[in-house]
């Protein structure tokens, strides 16, 4: 139990991060950015790299995002011995302003990064953008590698500045998968996202 809670402290500027990104997407703000990162661009198959859904905007709301959320933890988190003692990223370095800067913008691009090679690879199985219209064992499989793509990032982000098992790794990944799913059915609900998987 003790490791679930230093799984939370440790993410949790970054998953509010991704739940502000859906928002600030959504806004018409910068929207001059809203460009994708393929730059429209087709694979040798024909069919477009990532797709529209991977932009500029969600790529750079990402970074900044993270960076905040990641300041204004650390200054939440500063002089509190149970949130600093639960955060693995102030295991081995300390609490200040620009290591949390460092880390939440290498967290965020992390979690902007590692969703391109699942979009990569739903567009080559011709998969519509932003939707799961597949059936069977390959629904579920994409489901989980939905929720799951982003925090292969993160979690590497975090093994950086404090090294963990390999089997860490992917429980981290697997609480953070499942995490992202209930958050998703909470965004669904509130319709900030089209679809809930």
């Amino acid at each position: 139990m003790e490791q679930l809670a230093e799984m939370y402290v440790t993410l949790l500027p970054v998953i509010l991060a991704g739940v502000f990104n859906m928002v600030w997407c959504k806004i018409r703000v910068c929207d001059f950015l809203k460009k994708p990162v393929d730059f429209g661009r087709n694979f040798p198959d024909g069919r477009r790299i990532f797709g529209d859904n991977k932009t500029f905007k969600g790529f750079i709301g990402m970074i900044i995002s993270g960076a905040i959320f990641s300041v204004a933890w650390g200054l939440i988190s500063y002089g509190n011995e149970t949130l600093t003692a639960c955060n693995y990223f102030y295991r081995n370095y300390d609490n200040s302003f620009l290591y949390n800067l460092l880390t939440g913008a290498l967290s965020g691009f992390a979690y902007a990064l590692f969703e391109l090679p699942n979009s990569f690879l739903k567009r080559r199985l011709g998969i519509t953008p932003g939707k799961n219209d597949i059936r069977g064992i390959k629904r579920v499989l994409f489901v989980f590698l939905d929720q799951a793509d982003s925090v292969f990032g993160c979690v590497l982000v975090v093994c950086i500045f404090f090294p963990l098992p390999v089997w860490y790794y992917f429980v981290y990944v697997l609480v953070g998968a499942v995490t992202h799913i209930i958050f998703n059915m909470l965004l669904y609900f509130c319709h900030l996202r089209k679809n809930m998987f």
